[in-house]
């Protein structure tokens, strides 16, 4: 599996998680198979408020799952229409979400739990 965590830094496993998708400066995207990381740019990370592409963010980086702080609702759609599942991350690190994905201990995202603004609606930590 092909995970993305969206850093504003690349420490490799020890990046932090970002709390806002579309405004990532990079991903960090680990294969658990092949236990590798690797570190992209954020292609979009110009995008007006609202409008992420999350396909386009990615570049040619094909993923199964993200691990966030949080995500807009149009990003969420636009990823899960493309068979990418969303998870909320529940500990600082890359390497310590990971974990806890491995153990189906991340909640999946679902609409009612993506950020409707910046005024204090986000329903991430």
């Amino acid at each position: 599996m092909r995970v993305c965590f969206p850093v504003q830094a690349d420490n490799g496993m020890d990046s932090m998680v970002y709390n806002h998708f579309g405004s990532a400066a990079a991903f960090i995207i680990v294969d658990t198979e092949q236990e590798g990381a690797a570190a992209i740019n954020n292609s979009d990370i110009h995008h007006e408020h609202g409008a992420c592409n999350p396909i386009m963010a990615l570049g040619s980086s094909r993923v199964d799952a993200v691990v966030v702080g949080g995500i807009g609702t149009g990003a969420l759609r636009k990823l899960n229409a493309d068979g990418i599942r969303v998870y909320r991350s529940m500990e600082a690190t890359v390497k310590n979400n990971l974990d806890l994905l491995k153990e189906n201990k991340l909640p999946e995202l679902t609409i009612d739990h993506t950020c409707g603004g910046h005024h204090g609606s986000c329903s991430h930590h």
